[in-house]
């Protein structure tokens, strides 16, 4: 059965596993694809028929858990580590931050002006690299997305903090934003519509410290792992019991109501996974009756203290792997204001002995509105030489509010010890592109020159 899993950059994963195959094996394979050895942090979701999320269990056949409608899945997070800087390898740290990236642009973790800036900064470091004004120029990250409502404040106050990393890592940078995203206090928290017994609307939060209930986006009240004896669900109910406190007598039992049946059972399931990830040295046995009362579900991966010391034993080298690039805003944002959002823009950088060029090409590109909005596509980069030129190609698709669009970033450096005709380099450049791409056409030409002063002779 041919299974199509979207990855933490956005981009899908095809591949065929067999109907009767359990949930590890398709999930072992996408680990496999991702070259990702701490793996039990995270999980593979579907869509139910009222398109609600579910995690994959592991131990259960496929076609029993796909009913009905394509066998299409998403690679996350399921348990987010309190402490990220004990994960042992920069890979897994570098997923976990595409996962929160994508859980701060869409809302799902809230953040301060103040936070969305570092956060928003680590992200560029992680990115860009260090900041180069004859690189970047000067409105370097309006395409990108770090906040769910971007200002042009918010892009300015995070273009200081960039500018002031230089000399960090890649690695470090995404160390640093994983630092300040677990302060946060929805870092990690698995949020359900509920009602308490009053019939007020809440939210019931699973994270790795307990059971959370928010109202009005506040959170009233927190039950941690430990203060809790027994969770289950009968029908749309969902019930904890209360281990007593310091003055009290009895254990209590608090109640709320869940949507739907299927929905009491997917938080019970959550509840069980996280508190057997989190507070058990290792996972429960099986229920080995063969008629037993209840649900036979029980959390079958390592729990956290075992991939611990798995992780200790990682004896590789340090994988080599390539950061994709984050969501993007569409072209309307880039450059200059009348460029469309079906636009595509093509960079020349010509550097010659004393002079150099940045000419931008837009051009028209055919557009379909096929795949989900805000979705990147594929990422690639080509480089190719000659005796005296270099060209790199960067090329990204993505897909915004249902338009296709398509960004490719050229840049040629010609060298030579004889004089170059500039204006004819620039031409035949023009020329070349408009070969390789016969369905575009150029829209519009900017040529920026800086002239390099050579010294004269004898002088230092």
């Amino acid at each position: 059965m041919q299974c199509k899993v979207t990855l933490l950059d956005g981009s899908d994963y095809t591949l065929n596993v067999e109907k009767r195959s359990k949930g590890h094996v398709l999930f072992d394979k996408v680990c496999d694809h991702l070259n990702l050895l701490e793996k039990d942090y995270f999980g593979i979701t579907h869509r139910d028929v009222e398109n609600q999320k579910s995690w994959l269990d592991p131990s259960k056949e496929l076609k029993k858990q796909i009913r009905a409608g394509a066998w299409n899945f998403a690679f996350n997070v399921k348990f987010y580590p309190p402490d990220p800087s004990q994960l042992s390898e920069d890979i897994t740290r570098y997923y976990l931050c595409l996962q929160l990236r994508d859980d701060v642009v869409s809302g799902r973790l809230p953040c301060s002006f103040a936070t969305h800036t570092v956060l928003g900064s680590y992200t560029v470091q992680s990115e860009l690299g260090d900041y180069d004004p004859d690189e970047l120029g000067s409105d370097y990250i309006s395409e990108l997305r770090f906040a769910p409502n971007q200002t042009k404040e918010l892009e300015e106050k995070v273009m200081e903090l960039h500018k002031t990393y230089k000399g960090m890592t890649p690695a470090e940078a995404e160390i640093h934003f994983l630092e300040n995203a677990k302060k946060l206090s929805m870092y990690g928290v698995d949020l359900h519509h509920a009602k308490d017994s009053e019939g007020v609307e809440i939210m019931l939060g699973v994270c790795a410290s307990g059971l959370l209930i928010y109202r009005d986006r506040l959170r009233i009240n927190r039950f941690a792992w430990p203060k809790i004896l027994k969770i289950s669900y009968k029908r749309n109910n969902f019930y904890i019991k209360i281990r007593p406190g310091e003055f009290e007598q009895f254990e209590s039992t608090i109640g709320f109501k869940l949507p739907n049946h299927r929905a009491a059972k997917r938080l019970w399931k959550v509840c069980v996974e996280h508190h057997t990830f989190f507070r058990l040295v290792s996972p429960d046995a099986p229920p080995k009756k063969f008629l037993s009362l209840g649900s036979k579900f029980r959390y079958s991966g390592r729990t956290q203290a075992q991939t611990r010391r798995a992780s200790s034993q990682i004896i590789r080298p340090a994988p080599l792997f390539e950061r994709s690039s984050s969501k993007r805003y569409n072209m309307s944002r880039s450059l200059d204001g009348g460029l469309g959002h079906n636009q595509l823009l093509i960079v020349f950088a010509f550097s010659f002995l004393k002079c150099k060029y940045f000419v931008f090409c837009s051009l028209q590109v055919d557009t379909n509105g096929e795949a989900d909005p805000g979705v990147l596509l594929s990422a690639q980069t080509i480089t190719s030489e000659t005796t005296s030129t270099t060209t790199t190609t960067h090329i990204t698709k993505t897909v915004k509010g249902g338009v296709s669009e398509t960004r490719i970033e050229k840049r040629i450096v010609i060298s030579g010890d004889s004089d170059i005709d500039h204006d004819e380099a620039l031409a035949q450049a023009i020329k070349e592109a408009k070969e390789q791409h016969p369905d575009m056409s150029v829209t519009k030409v900017v040529v920026h020159k800086e002239t390099e002063i050579a010294p004269e002779e004898g002088e230092d």
